[in-house]
């Protein structure tokens, strides 16, 4: 019986994108459909798409408003297609947490972004990724401050990690360090924008896909060798 070809993506995303949401959800898909023909490792890297938002975040809408020039109802447009977009790809934009929804913000990521990569190094890939839908979740469907320490604690306790290590790995320079050097990685590969999905360190898919383009591209991969 032949094994299945072993293979690793690692994806440069970042918590406040919902096509990253979107693009690991049309992956697993494609994973599901080639069972038995790949196994796949998956890693999350770090792109903050907005290193210099303040602490206290900013409105989703007026976000969208203000960086990409859209009127009120391009915003609210947009919104509809991505949702429509989520549904599709069977992820759920649409508030699901307690009481009346609170509104939607943009926060700050980099504190997000070392606690992943502690994960990773503390945990491994299973768990990192647990972590990073932990954080999707959050802020995508319970509308969370997820560059509030408290939350970001709270998530990572909840799939499994050593609180006070997590509570450590938010402000550790050393990860910070290693944050940097990974973003700078994406824009030495001239990734400007995010999912980016790197295959076994040398291929490379762009943007969230169909499940087929997935399922395609890893098939191509194995057939090549990479």
């Amino acid at each position: 019986m032949t094994q299945p070809a072993k293979l690793t993506i690692d994806i440069y995303s970042d918590v406040m994108c919902p096509w990253c949401v979107i693009g690991y959800s049309q992956l697993n898909k494609a994973l599901g459909e080639l069972a038995g023909e790949v196994e796949a490792e998956v890693r999350w890297l770090p792109f903050e798409l907005n290193p210099d938002m303040p602490p206290e975040g900013e409105g989703q809408d007026e976000h969208i408003a203000r960086k990409y020039g859209r009127t009120p109802d391009q915003v609210a447009a947009n919104r509809g297609q991505l949702h429509g977009a989520g549904d599709r790809a069977g992820y759920s934009f649409r508030y699901a947490g307690p009481g009346d929804a609170p509104k939607a913000m943009m926060w700050n990521t980099n504190r997000a972004h070392r606690l992943l990569k502690w994960a990773l190094i503390e945990a491994g890939p299973t768990v990192q990724t647990a972590l990073k839908r932990a954080l999707f979740d959050a802020h995508f469907q319970q509308r969370r401050n997820v560059s509030d320490s408290a939350v970001l604690v709270e998530l990572a306790e909840g799939v499994g990690l050593d609180p006070a290590g997590a509570a450590a790995a938010l402000d550790d320079e050393t990860l910070g360090l290693l944050v940097r050097r990974e973003q700078a990685a994406a824009w030495d590969m001239n990734i400007s924008g995010v999912p980016a999905m790197i295959v076994n360190g040398k291929y490379l898919i762009p943007g969230a896909q169909e499940p087929e383009v997935y399922a395609n591209a890893l098939r191509r991969v194995v057939a090549k060798g990479l």
